[in-house]
């Protein structure tokens, strides 16, 4: 059955529907965001950029504050521990082109919580306070929060944090069902969202262990959030913003994407990802995306998804990678690495 309720707003921005592209460090740059975005996404999120202006001139960094071409609303995320510095971080940032800033206090990252960034600040209540003033005052456009459950599992304090937030001036708040000491182990739970739910009048999106229109209808209807995000059940299924979009209007699941549109899909992104990066880091950065990509393809068995990783892998150039998706669909999936391994051996691969 359909959600009946008007979509949520972040500010002046309607979503386009109840399913978002969560922030992923070194995962939703400019390509991967085009893309997500294309098949379906609501929203979707910059990769954390560091609040210190600083460090902005590394080649990483002009990066991932890259929004050229892409529409509107371009949401930033933000990280840090200093509330002047993040204040000063979301003024640039919006100065650039931004038109929602993201806090970010729900990454695990031990070299962020190092930083008393990320997931650590909710262990300093005060500091938290601050920092969201901070942002808020600084700029003229909606800053949202994304938070975790709390530090620990003796320290849940999800719900005090969002009457923070929402007490702040914060628009949409983002919780990921898991405290930072459990990173990504164990299940998510719901308990927590459905209870600042029932606590802000802010709209919540609910993330963690989303990986299928099912799991998502089911998380929407136990918490009441007002949409979901999706972090790494995107990773290499870009198809799922499209499917749980359509699951929560239709009450039906979409057909699986066939070979052809995977063969597209794989070989646009590669594309973007080369054009974007250049050839050198865009060859390595299509590698991980590659080997998700094969872990979501049901035609192929453990042995050979891992063979055609290594082949992948030991490529050097643009157009081996360009040859190996072009191949990977030309052939039986159970002889598929055998002629794949043919075709690109011209390009030097170590692993042929």
């Amino acid at each position: 059955m359909s959600d009946s309720r008007p979509l949520p707003s972040i500010g002046p921005y309607r979503l386009a529907n109840r399913v978002i592209l969560a922030p992923m460090a070194g995962v939703t740059d400019r390509p991967f965001r085009s893309l997500c975005r294309q098949l379906g996404a609501g929203l979707v999120v910059g990769e954390m950029v560091t609040s210190d202006p600083n460090l902005w001139h590394t080649r990483k960094s002009r990066l991932r504050m890259d929004h050229r071409g892409e529409p509107g609303p371009r949401s930033v995320q933000i990280a840090g521990g200093d509330a002047d510095m993040l204040a000063l971080a979301a003024k640039l940032n919006a100065d650039q082109g931004a038109e929602i800033i993201d806090i970010n206090m729900g990454c695990p990252a031990k070299k962020v919580c190092n930083k008393a960034a990320g997931s650590a600040l909710l262990r300093d209540e005060p500091l938290v306070g601050e920092i969201l003033d901070a942002v808020v005052a600084a700029v003229d456009i909606p800053v949202t929060l994304k938070i975790r459950t709390g530090w620990c599992a003796d320290s849940n304090n999800a719900v005090r944090i969002a009457r923070m937030a929402e007490d702040a001036g914060i628009q949409a708040l983002a919780i990921h069902g898991r405290h930072r000491q459990q990173k990504y182990q164990g299940e998510a739970e719901y308990d927590t969202i459905a209870a600042v739910v029932s606590e802000v009048n802010i709209p919540v999106f609910a993330n963690g262990d989303i990986t299928t229109p099912e799991k998502a209808q089911s998380v929407l209807d136990y918490t009441g959030a007002d949409a979901v995000m999706i972090g790494r059940g995107a990773q290499g299924n870009p198809w799922i913003f499209r499917e749980i979009e359509h699951f929560l209007r239709q009450g039906s699941r979409l057909p699986a994407p066939d070979a052809k549109e995977r063969q597209e899909v794989l070989g646009g992104h590669l594309d973007a990802l080369h054009a974007f990066y250049g050839e050198h880091m865009g060859v390595r950065i299509a590698r991980k995306h590659l080997g998700w990509y094969l872990d979501g393809d049901s035609r192929f068995d453990d042995q050979t998804r891992r063979t055609l990783r290594a082949i992948f892998n030991g490529l050097e150039d643009t157009q081996g990678q360009r040859d190996f998706i072009d191949e990977l669909f030309r052939h039986d999936p159970a002889t598929a690495s055998v002629h794949v391994a043919k075709a690109v051996a011209q390009h030097g691969t170590r692993a042929a």
